[in-house]
């Protein structure tokens, strides 16, 4: 294998093979490239956003980040039908992150509901038809990082300009990568097969309608950082295959948010101010490395309070952080409960009585 194809794989996939070495010398190999993967990924997003931040405005960041997101995810996962029609999808993903969370914040409560769980929806269906190779992810994050940093007039107009910029590179990677891919599959073909009898259908109204509780919930009572809560819920819902027990991730993610905060409330507080703005890249490096979920958690607490810290001091953020993924993963456990006795029972298929 070369040393740039060894860059292109997952930690997972890295660690995999470290563990089938049989050398130190391969081993090293391994880790080396890991860890030059990684860099490359941070110092490609610094320069990145950092770029995209500059045109279009300091408030336009998180739609610089979902961009980034979702430019690197659509490298290797395509939408499972045919180029053209993926292109077209991929506008309308886009301009569904533009307009959607900046709607809900003006739009009547009444109103947050239906629309979130419609347009996340659609969304997942568009993007979404393999959800074990993780673009529901991307897309979840994407929605509610975006709807938790909405922008109105002129910045509203900038973030669309934005999103036609990263239409065009992401088209482009999509059209390089995948244009030989499912060509005899068409988008209305994907739309005819709609069936809640089918497990990733399930999975994606599931996720709709839970996340749209809960940032409908988030927004209505007020609840800072109500974002946190969506990240927390939706990562919850995520777990695919779909499964009605959600108390292992329930679990895992306190533990990890828990451990990355009091982790980063004791990095912030004995490193020197001008280091602060480090933590952020830190834990991205870091990131770089994890394939366990709480590990995962843990790292992304880094990069999420270096921001909460500069908006609510350092130990405002740190509880709202805690709080907040607690506040979204009940939710999480609770809906999912509640959808699969109300719902998935009445679509999933009967197991087989046992003969004997």
């Amino acid at each position: 294998m070369k040393f740039y194809d060894a860059l292109q794989l997952d930690p997972a996939i890295l660690k995999r093979k470290i563990a089938a070495c049989t050398t130190r010398r391969e081993k090293a190999w391994y880790w080396t490239a890991m860890a030059v993967r990684s860099v490359l990924i941070v110092a490609f997003a610094i320069v990145f956003i950092s770029l995209l931040s500059g045109l279009f405005g300091s408030n336009n960041t998180p739609m610089a980040v979902a961009l980034f997101c979702i430019m690197l995810g659509i490298r290797f996962v395509n939408f499972e039908y045919c180029i053209g029609d993926s292109l077209i999808t991929l506008a309308l993903a886009l301009a569904i992150l533009v307009a959607v969370p900046s709607a809900a914040a003006v739009v009547p409560a009444p109103l947050l509901i239906p629309m979130h769980a419609v347009a996340f929806f659609v969304l997942l269906y568009m993007t979404t038809q393999r959800p074990e190779l993780g673009n529901g992810g991307l897309y979840s994050f994407a929605y509610v990082y975006l709807t938790g940093n909405p922008v109105v007039g002129e910045a509203l107009a900038r973030r669309a300009l934005l999103a036609l910029v990263g239409y065009l590179i992401c088209g482009a990677i999509l059209f390089g990568k995948h244009r030989h891919q499912h060509k005899a599959v068409r988008f209305h073909h994907v739309v005819r097969r709609f069936d809640l009898a089918n497990i990733v259908h399930l999975w994606q109204l599931r996720m709709a309608l839970g996340v749209a509780l809960v940032l409908t919930a988030g927004q209505v009572f007020g609840v800072e950082r109500f974002m946190w809560m969506g990240f927390a819920c939706a990562s919850l819902l995520s777990e695919y295959p779909y499964s009605d027990n959600g108390a292992p991730r329930f679990f895992q993610r306190i533990v990890g948010a828990v451990a990355g905060s009091l982790a980063f409330f004791l990095i912030y507080s004995i490193t020197p101010a001008g280091l602060h703005s480090l933590l952020g890249p830190l834990g991205g490096l870091c990131l770089g490395f994890c394939t366990d979920y709480r590990y995962k958690t843990a790292m992304n607490c880094l990069g999420a309070l270096m921001l909460g810290a500069g908006i609510y001091g350092l130990q405002v953020a740190v509880v709202l952080r805690i709080v907040d993924t607690v506040l979204g993963v009940a939710f999480g456990l609770v809906f999912a409960a509640l959808f699969h006795w109300l719902v998935a029972v009445r679509f999933l298929p009967r197991p087989e009585n046992s003969e004997g």
